[in-house]
């Protein structure tokens, strides 16, 4: 390799760090429990301070989440007054104590973070009247709760009561099945999350067609992880949570379009079964086959906060307004796709559970496939493209756990293919190289390769990081207008006609017209058109609006590629019913109302007719 050569990929890989800094340092990629200086967390118990919750026992209908109000009080209260939701609920046994000579007897610090917390001052009255009651809204996550009142603000918490025990009829019940497509197109993984580990009980899903009487039970796979799974700190430390157990079962041989309903469980050792709730999905299509399809993507949701805890409403002030309106919009749409940037957690355990109980009302209906962001895999030298601490020591552990994928080889290289009727989507995971001459960029070659053009004319691929063009501000900055290095798929995109690149991690919306080498082509470019006949290149599109808070663009003119943007909570939705035709939306959030739109329409020809570095150089049709 000559000078220039090394002088560029040096350039390249430089600016592949400032990625890291720029995006990683980044205000909303803070995650609220972080903030709290869990190290200086000390007990001063208080007589005429106290904290009440009720009711005591939830879920006995069954219930996999319930709320709670939460009673307090204090003498002298102000606005560093807080109150968190811990589990265990023996929590404060942990905390370093003073004893009556002033001398430690214990370590200072919480020995875990809470799931939750709120500020006293959200009650209007507490600063005045030193009492308040709120509500919290608390899901089974297999052990008991407990409630603590703090003094000191985040930055000395000082613990001064502590509540009642609460807990769930059935701690470990199996709760939030979460659906995803299989290796095959005919077959369906069902997830769960359980207190039973295979020594306690069988998992299994029983399901039928829909109306039949006949059902059949499918048993289940048991997964789990520890600290020693786990690649730093929170997550090894005090924002580490046990998962409990992870239970996949694959439903085999269904017939496409059907309509099935299946219920999850656990056959205990006296031959009882512990049940979970039951549901309803509709099998995929067979590949190629023409039919009302619709496919809803995005990326970077994170957790929202129906209880106003956590200060959530800063760190993804949209993923509440998001998943209300992808609930209310369920009938409308057949499978999800969540590229990346799932939970935020950010090595807070515990925010795995709320994320999975947030997505349950449309995992557990439609298939919710997801890919690996930064958030999920990005830790110092575990093997992945970058050296970030995005992911705060999960080093994708817990995401690799708690969703199946159909990936070619295991979980830890988040890469597959899915057919769903007139689709192909193939899948990177650009925490993993993706270069040529890299297992992953075989993959995506072979998986563009395996559609069949003339039943499956949308090929769509699916990534987190923005590997083709995006006017993001610290994009611009780079210098790059890309994840550094991204365009190297750029070949493999137009040699198999790729129609649609979609991307998260960009906390906006943009789109492209169709584009090859930074150039349009196809002329006459209109932010809200039509596209008739063969593209000639790929439409790149960042819809990574989600929830998490919004970013700026670059600045001054457009690059002549952007034909669209828009600065909102939403998500794309993909339609087809025939071969020849596609509808592409980028609906708002909050008004359900659609802001950008175009059609695709062509036919067979036009997806094989040759463009630029599309066909071999050497065959007379080029």
């Amino acid at each position: 390799m000559g000078a220039k050569p090394l002088l560029m990929a040096a350039v390249l890989l430089v600016a592949a760090a400032a990625a890291i800094s720029v995006e990683d340092a980044a205000p909303e990629n803070i995650q609220p429990l972080s903030t709290l200086n869990l190290a200086a967390a000390k007990v001063g118990m208080d007589s005429a301070s106290a904290i009440y919750v009720s009711p005591d026992v939830l879920g006995k209908d069954g219930e996999d989440s319930a709320w709670v109000t939460v009673n307090f009080t204090t003498p002298s209260p102000s606005s560093d007054h807080w109150i968190g939701l811990f589990s265990p609920a023996d929590f404060s046994s942990g905390i370093g104590s003073t004893n009556v000579a002033g001398e430690q007897d214990a370590l200072p610090g919480l020995p875990m973070a809470p799931i939750k917390y709120k500020f006293g001052n959200c009650e209007p009255d507490f600063l005045r009247t030193g009492s308040g009651n709120t509500s919290f809204l608390v899901i089974n996550q297999r052990y008991n709760y407990a409630f603590g009142l703090f003094s000191g603000g985040k930055d000395n918490p000082k613990l001064l009561a502590v509540s009642n025990n609460i807990s769930f009829a059935n701690p470990k019940a199996p709760v939030f099945p979460r659906l995803s497509q299989g290796k095959e197109w005919n077959e369906m993984a069902v997830t769960w999350t359980s207190g039973y580990n295979i020594g306690e009980a069988y998992p299994f899903v029983e399901w039928r067609i829909k109306g039949e009487e006949t059902s059949k039970r499918t048993p289940a796979g048991t997964l789990t992880f520890t600290q020693g799974h786990l690649c730093g700190n929170p997550a090894r430390g005090q924002g580490y949570r046990d998962p409990g157990f992870i239970h996949t079962a694959f439903l085999k041989d269904l017939w496409p379009n059907r309509e099935y309903s299946y219920q999850i469980g656990h056959e205990l050792q006296d031959g009882t079964v512990a049940w979970g709730k039951s549901s309803t999905f509709r099998a995929s299509p067979f590949p190629g086959q023409a039919s009302l399809q619709r496919v809803v993507v995005f990326g970077d949701m994170g957790l929202g906060a129906r209880d106003g805890s956590s200060e959530l409403d800063g760190f993804q002030p949209g993923a509440q307004v998001t998943i209300d309106r992808l609930i209310k919009d369920l009938p409308n749409y057949d499978a999800v796709f969540h590229i990346g940037d799932l939970s935020y957690a950010n090595g807070f355990l515990a925010q795995w559970d709320q994320f999975t109980a947030q997505v349950e009302p449309i995992a557990s209906k439609v298939p919710y496939m997801v890919a690996s962001g930064n958030h999920e895999r990005t830790y110092m030298d575990t093997g992945g493209f970058y050296n970030g601490n995005d992911s705060h020591g999960e080093c994708g552990v817990p995401a690799e756990t708690y969703f199946y994928v159909p990936a070619p080889a295991h979980r830890g290289k988040f890469w597959y293919a899915a057919d769903y009727g007139m689709f192909r989507f193939c899948v990177a995971d650009t925490e993993h190289d993706w270069r040529p001459g890299s297992e992953q960029h075989a993959f995506l070659d072979a998986c563009f390769a395996g559609a069949d053009r003339k039943h499956q004319p949308w090929l769509v691929f699916l990534a987190h990081r923005p590997l083709g063009y995006s006017s993001n501000d610290f994009y611009e900055q780079e210098g790059s207008f890309s994840e550094p290095m991204g365009r190297t798929l750029q070949p493999l995109w137009q040699k198999h006609r790729v129609d649609l690149a979609i991307y998260g991690h960009v906390h906006n919306y943009e789109r492209t017209c169709p584009v090859y080498e930074n150039t349009c082509t196809v002329k006459g470019k209109d932010a809200q058109g039509a596209y008739t006949g063969a593209l000639g290149g790929t439409i790149h599109v960042v819809p990574g609006t989600g929830g998490a808070k919004l970013r700026s663009y670059a600045g001054g003119a457009w690059p002549q590629w952007s034909v669209a943007r828009n600065q909102s909570f939403g998500y794309v939705k993909l339609t087809a019913s025939d071969h020849s035709t596609m509808r592409f939306e980028f609906i708002h959030s909050d008004d359900g109302a659609v802001h950008d739109a175009f059609n695709i329409t062509r036919d067979y020809r036009d997806v094989m007719a040759c463009a630029v570095d599309s066909c071999p150089p050497h065959t007379l049709a080029n």
